[in-house]
């Protein structure tokens, strides 16, 4: 029995068609982003990173102890005298960091929500920045001038006492064993131990020196005093393990009232700095006079020193941030910075070694010298005047700070030695901890650091000291991984999708299935759940009981079974076993039906088939219904559940909160095409970012054609600007619904989802809520005060529209309900820039500035016409404007008469015309710089600025360089999409039809005809005989729905092309179906292989078993509450149709008149300053190619100028936002690549043998 049971299972093993081995193997991997580039990019970023953090803290802290050296008493390269001038430059290196911060939190103030701090909070704070700012004067200005440079190199490090003594405190009032208290204990003692010896040093030298006693005390006190400077760090940890109520109030209030504390502490240590400065200055005896009395040279030497040392420190806090992000922690953070108080040594020490032997040297034997005699004879002893390099003069002025003390003596060698080492190490132990610090990729900057100063005299002590403290022990390592854990939904809408376009974005799915596996899961980070709402997906079919899947919903069930075997079988080769897939589930639902199926490592995709005469379809309708069953019935249900059986309220609604906050929606097209990583890339954003509430990729388009070539690059100017621009100093107003991802809790917040459920009941909702349901709900989440945020590192590939028809219906749907959306925000700039932080008044004026552009295209575009026009023949420019202007209007009054075909029919013809023009325009430009010998002249300060600007840009993205070759295409198309489409779309706007996939009808279907109205008898005849059929069929009854809302039945109106009678143009909502006479009844023959879609699905699925399920009742009863809340279909209401047709057009008619009204003034305008040309002209120095002035001039009238200029302004803003994006990608890809696991090579697999188990 146990041999048959073997055989069985060997037959079973075997392949269904042996001879069949050949296969037919989608692209699964990724082929698009050019990974080996990017690795190669990231060893050479984090090499750079790390050298000019050790670089730049090297300038930083050299700069200022050669400050210092200059203000001590006997150098020669600064004059006794002039010392005021270095001790001034020392206080500004103080304070810049505070003007910095102080700047940061007025901006902060002005467009984020502050608190006001409570009175004891205020008192506390400022009397830490107190004692901080005058320990920082007394140490830096008073104290150290008088001390060598060995001494003054490492007494910097001693600032780490107070962190060190901290740190115990902190590890101690935990409740759990930590692994670096022995560290923090010898910290302390080692920084200790440096005291010591330093006073040891100094004051045994000479004990009657009451002076130096006085210099090395404050010294001691000053550095004491500034180890102050990171008590928060401590504090917060401290107030987590206590139990008083007072620190705990404290940390909360010191975060909440940030920007004003900083206003105030940065003010505070500017005035004790300067207090300290003006009053040491003449207790020192020195005259301040001496600073505007300062000679040439010895001002170019204060000058580059302060100098390097400002921007090096600036610039060594930026990139050591960068670092952290890049979650190069080690590499490039750490062990640079511990390394630069050692490189600062050798860098001061090794010149004046080298200059004492060489002394030695020069003497040839012939008298013996000590390091007391050198320092008297040629330290001391040379000239006072400066000659020649100023080099050798620095060298001599470091020695002369360690003339006080006796190199030559074994005894103080060692003793300065041991102080430096111990303060050194001290510093080390006392940041050990950092080596095991947790870091997510791109952390936020306030949960790296605890402050936002940084400090400029303490550069690398100031960042290791700064940055986050966190109590290592194995408990908060692992729960460091395990909280972070969040649910991903992936939602993709499909309707007329083709074969191939389902298949690229299921084998997404499944790649993203084989990424994070949900069986033996090696990485907690996130889980996911596929759901795929196909719209319209039945139809009905002579002949069977019930209603059957469309072709496309079939091809669907079809690409499932084929990619779940290509996965599943994605490593084997011949005479290996075949794994064979699982039986798969196929359930019955209120709105149609439903296929679960669980991909081979686990998670699930559901396909929801949806029929629109149970549930309203439309993208948006299938939107509401997923945020509905995820957010409302998934996430809520099972709180209320548990609340019901009477858990704590207060729990559940912190657990639900969170679970909020940690919950993504995915948004995708039926084509979209993505790998995991572009998925992670987007968490990342809204993982680190609590107020993100949506962020999305860079969308490239797919196809061939000139249409899909005039699209990518048009694609790539909008993401490499455009979206930059609004991310970095605003927010991006519009994340597409092909790939974005959401947040739950900001998408359940007030007026957000509720209200994007909202019908269309008035004419300008149907262009604003229906024809670009993306970007109105992107415009409800910023007037809520949620960020929207682009991560260009996260790419993603769906289709674009390759016909030209196809294109300028696309275009007509996103142009108005752009224009609507951004209206929308202007209209409300005063509500919602106190609301989101991120929406501030200047850049709604960007925004302002924008549309206004946009507006004014078509009349800018016959400007140009117009200009080469007059250039080409020689004509007066008024004539030129005159015969640019007359194309466009009749094609405006032909778009008025015609269909909507015709329209785009003839706007294709003048696109080949307007091609060639813009060639000639093109050339002609060219060659206006040639006849008039410059480059200033509008047109083609545009064309230069502008190739120069795409050009660089592209360089800027290496891997879409090539993209600049269709911007040929894209210049000779700028007419035909700024200035015909603009006039298609703007006179179509009344058509709110979808406009693209509806000239391929669902397949399958029956040939439209005319539907007749039915007596409610009949009607219920009707529905009762196909519940019964149904029944008889599936031995399950489903019930439909037979009575809709009264309201405009949008999905039941056809498009203009399929009228049988001539109609007013454009103003059509979509058809509108008019019954003429009853339908005869039948009687029906059921003669159809397939009664229903259930038993359809599983004759096609052969090699996958659908096995019927059922929904459970609670579910069941959610579904039918949904639709008859929100989503049951809806009906034609005649009259209510015909209103909403002419409220349509009305609409059309004030905005078309208003827009084109603005163009003609902008035209009017222009042609009567050439009327007047000869003294209403701003006349602009004339400038040949060498850039140097010719002496003659160009007249341009007042509207061009300011139009450039706002133009140039517009631009420039773009250009240097994309850099900053740029390297803020960089960063990410960097980040996520270093913490992206290796892949594991593929386990040796068995040779099937048969009657052997694998």
């Amino acid at each position: 029995l146990s041999f048959a049971i073997d055989i069985m299972e060997s037959d079973k093993d075997m392949p269904e068609r042996p001879w069949d081995t050949c296969r037919e193997v989608p692209v699964i991997e990724d082929e698009q982003t050019p990974w080996k580039m990017i690795k190669l990019l990231k060893i050479i970023t984090l090499a750079v990173v790390a050298v000019l953090v050790f670089g730049l803290a090297l300038c930083s802290k050299t700069s200022f102890l050669l400050l210092i050296t200059l203000s001590n008493e006997g150098t020669k390269t600064l004059p006794d005298k002039q010392k005021p001038v270095a001790l001034l430059c020392i206080g500004c290196a103080l304070i810049a960091s505070s003007v910095f911060l102080f700047l940061k939190s007025i901006w902060k103030a002005c467009y984020k929500t502050s608190k006001l701090p409570r009175k004891t909070t205020i008192a506390l704070v400022l009397f830490f920045e107190f004692m901080v700012a005058v320990g920082a004067a007394i140490l830096t200005i008073v104290a150290m001038p008088h001390l060598d440079i060995v001494t003054n190199v490492t007494l910097l490090n001693s600032v780490a006492v107070l962190s060190a003594l901290l740190q115990v405190v902190t590890q101690c009032t935990a409740k759990e064993r930590n692994r670096f208290l022995v560290p923090s204990i010898t910290a302390f003692i080692l920084i200790l131990l440096g005291y010591i010896l330093f006073l040891f040093l100094y004051i045994m030298k000479d004990p009657t020196d009451s002076k130096m006693a006085i210099w090395v005390g404050l010294a001691v006190g000053g550095s004491f005093l500034v180890s102050f400077n990171w008590w928060e760090n401590y504090l917060r940890r401290i107030s987590e393990n206590s139990s008083s109520i007072f620190l705990k109030e404290l940390c909360r209030d010191v975060t909440k009232c940030q920007n004003l504390l900083h206003i105030l502490s940065s003010l505070l240590r500017i005035a004790v700095t300067a207090c300290v400065l003006g009053a040491y200055v003449p207790l020192a005896k020195m005259d301040w006079n001496v600073v505007t009395s300062i000679q040439r040279r010895e001002t170019r030497i204060i000058a580059i020193t302060i100098g390097v040392q400002l921007i090096s420190s600036a610039l060594c806090h930026w990139f050591a941030l960068a670092a952290c992000k890049m979650h190069a922690l080690r590499r490039c953070f750490i062990l640079p910075l511990y390394l630069a108080s050692l490189a600062v040594m050798v860098l001061l020490i090794v010149p004046v070694i080298v200059y004492y032997q060489d002394y030695r040297t020069g003497l040839s034997g012939t008298a013996t010298t000590n390091f007391t005699g050198y320092c008297n004879v040629v330290v001391d002893g040379r000239n006072d005047s400066l000659n020649g390099s100023v080099f050798p003069h620095l060298v001599l002025d470091v020695t002369h700070t360690l003339c006080f003390l006796d190199m030559s003596k074994i005894t103080d060698i060692g003793i300065l030695t041991g102080s430096a080492v111990s303060w050194w190490l001290g510093l080390l132990l006392a940041t050990l901890h950092l080596l095991y610090l947790n870091v997510y990729r791109i952390q936020r900057t306030q949960d790296l650091f605890m402050r936002r100063l940084y400090e400029g005299a303490f550069i690398e002590q100031s960042l290791l000291l700064n940055t986050r403290y966190d109590i290592q022990s194995k408990t908060r390592v692992k729960n460091f991984r395990e909280a972070e854990s969040s649910m991903v939904y992936l939602c993709a809408t499909m309707w007329h999708e083709t074969y191939d376009e389902m298949m690229n974005i299921i084998i997404s799915i499944f790649r993203l299935d084989k990424y994070r596996p949900k069986k033996e899961p090696k990485f907690k980070d996130f889980t996911f759940e596929a759901h795929i709402y196909f719209d319209d997906a039945f139809i009905h079919v002579e002949g069977s009981r019930g209603r059957h899947l469309n072709s496309y919903a079939v091809d669907l069930v079809e690409i499932l079974k084929e990619v779940y075997g290509i996965f599943t079988n994605i490593d084997k080769k011949f005479f290996r076993k075949q794994h064979q897939i699982p039986d798969q589930k196929i359930i019955r639902t209120p709105y149609g039906g439903r296929v679960v199926v669980t991909m081979p490592h686990g998670n699930n995709i559901v396909v929801h088939f949806k029929d629109k005469e149970l549930i309203r379809h439309k993208k948006r309708w299938s939107q509401i219904m997923y945020l509905n069953y995820l957010l409302g019935w998934k996430l809520m249900s099972k709180y209320y559940t548990r609340w019901q059986k009477g858990e704590d309220e207060k729990a559940l609604r912190a657990a639900v909160q969170k679970e909020k906050h940690n919950t993504y929606l995915l948004a995708l097209d039926g084509d979209t095409d993505f790998q995991p990583a572009a998925v992670m890339l987007l968490i990342d954003r809204l993982k680190m970012y609590p107020r993100v509430g949506a962020a999305c990729g860079r969308i490239h388009p797919t196809g061939s054609g000139p249409a899909v070539w005039f699209q990518k690059f048009e694609y790539a100017v909008s993401h490499w600007l455009q979206k930059t621009a609004e991310h970095v100093i605003g927010c991006v107003l519009c994340s597409p619904g092909c790939f974005s991802l959401f947040r739950a809790e900001a998408l359940m917040d007030d007026n957000v989802m509720k209200k994007y459920s909202t019908k269309s009941m008035e004419a300008r909702h149907y262009i604003q809520y229906d024809q670009g349901e993306d970007r109105w709900l992107c415009t409800l989440l910023l007037k809520q005060g949620w960020r929207v945020e682009y991560n260009a590192a996260s790419d993603a590939y769906t289709n674009a529209p390759e016909d030209f028809k196809e294109l300028y219906n696309q275009r007509r749907r996103w142009g108005p309900s752009t224009m609507a959306n951004v209206v929308d925000l202007l209209g409300t700039t005063n509500t919602i820039s106190k609301r989101n932080s991120s929406m501030s008044k200047p850049f709604m004026f960007y925004q302002l500035f924008a549309i206004t552009s946009a507006i004014l295209g078509p009349a800018t575009i016959c400007l140009l016409i117009a200009g080469s026009l007059s250039f080409i023949f020689s004509i007066d420019a008024n004539a030129a404007l005159v015969l640019a202007v007359i194309p466009p209007v009749i094609y405006l009054i032909l778009c008025f008469k015609l269909k909507s075909d015709t329209q785009i029919t003839i706007a294709a013809v003048l696109s080949i015309i307007y091609a060639f023009l813009m060639l000639v325009v093109t050339m002609s430009i060219i060659a206006s710089m040639v006849k008039e010998k410059t480059i200033l002249t509008p047109s083609s300060i545009f064309v230069i600025s502008m190739a120069i600007i795409y050009i660089t840009t592209a360089i800027m993205h290496p891997q879409e360089i090539q993209l600049v070759f269709h911007g040929f295409l894209y210049i000779l198309c700028i007419p035909s999409a700024y200035l015909l489409l603009t006039i298609y779309s703007m006179v179509n706007m009344n058509n709110v039809s979808w406009g693209t996939r509806e000239t391929k009808p669902a397949a399958g279907a029956e040939k439209p005809s005319g539907t007749t109205p039915q007596t409610t008898a009949q009607k219920a005849k009707n529905t009762l005989q196909r519940l019964f059929c149904w029944a008889k069929c599936c031995k399950k009854s489903s019930r439909r729905t037979g009575v809709g809302q009264l309201s405009v039945n949008q999905d039941n109106l056809i498009t203009e092309s399929a009228q049988s009678e001539p109609q007013p143009q454009n103003t059509i909502v979509e058809d509108i179906r008019i019954p003429e006479e009853e339908q005869r009844q039948v009687e029906p023959v059921f003669n159809c292989p397939a009664q229903c879609w259930v038993t359809q699905l599983q004759n096609v699925s052969s090699d996958m078993q659908l096995q019927e399920d059922s929904l459970d009742q609670e579910e069941e009863n959610f579904w039918k509450e949904l639709q008859e809340k929100y989503l049951k279909p809806l009906v034609d209401d005649k009259e209510r149709q015909k209103k909403i047709v002419n409220d349509l057009r009305e609409l059309r008619n004030k905005i078309n008149f208003a827009f084109f009204i603005l163009n003609a003034l902008w035209l009017v305008a222009t042609f009567t300053l050439q009327l007047f040309q000869s003294f209403l002209t701003i006349k602009i120095p004339k400038v040949d190619f060498n850039l140097k002035v010719t002496g003659d001039y160009v007249a341009v009238d007042p509207i061009s100028f300011m139009f450039i200029l706002g133009f140039a302004s517009s631009v420039i803003i773009q250009f240097l936002t994309m850099f900053y994006h740029r390297i803020y990608t960089l960063i990410h890809y960097v980040a996520f690549l270093d913490t992206q696991p290796k892949e594991q090579k593929p386990e040796k697999e068995e040779l099937y043998l048969p009657g052997k188990k694998v």
